[in-house]
């Protein structure tokens, strides 16, 4: 069975991504934040586990690789806005710092933390995901 990671996966987008590669027949990991929350979401879906994965953070990915054995497919769809509106000239760097590190070096340091996982697949891929909240 192939096996999928859909990073910001107990909502939205992510969740039906997950449903929808469930459906096709793919064991698939529901990356969250709020491993609660992906328990909650994966509920009712056949072939889906939550798997706690702050996409901010370096020691939280570890933490997940270190729970998946093989991967075909990564789904990079985390993504945060930061709050709106963000006027460039009262908008906090520390808002933008975070921003960056979860749409940005999060997405980098997640495809290069699976990476080796995914050069054993026989068709691996990885996805981008992006929204206006992302941008």
């Amino acid at each position: 069975m192939k096996k999928a990671l859909v990073t910001g996966a107990n909502r939205s987008i992510g969740l039906e991504v997950a449903r929808q590669l469930s459906g096709l027949g793919y064991f698939v990991y529901l990356g969250c934040r709020d491993l609660s929350k992906g328990r909650a979401a994966a509920e009712g879906l056949s072939n889906v586990e939550a798997l706690q994965i702050d996409t901010a953070d370096p020691a939280s990915i570890a933490a997940a690789r270190a729970q998946v054995d093989s991967l075909d497919v990564l789904i990079n769809n985390a993504g945060i806005s930061g709050g709106f509106p963000q006027p460039p000239d009262a908008t906090p760097v520390a808002t933008i710092r975070t921003v960056f590190d979860t749409n940005f070096f999060g997405v980098i340091e997640t495809t290069l933390a699976f990476l080796d996982l995914l050069r054993q697949s026989p068709e691996p891929r990885i996805v981008q995901v992006t929204s206006g909240l992302a941008s």
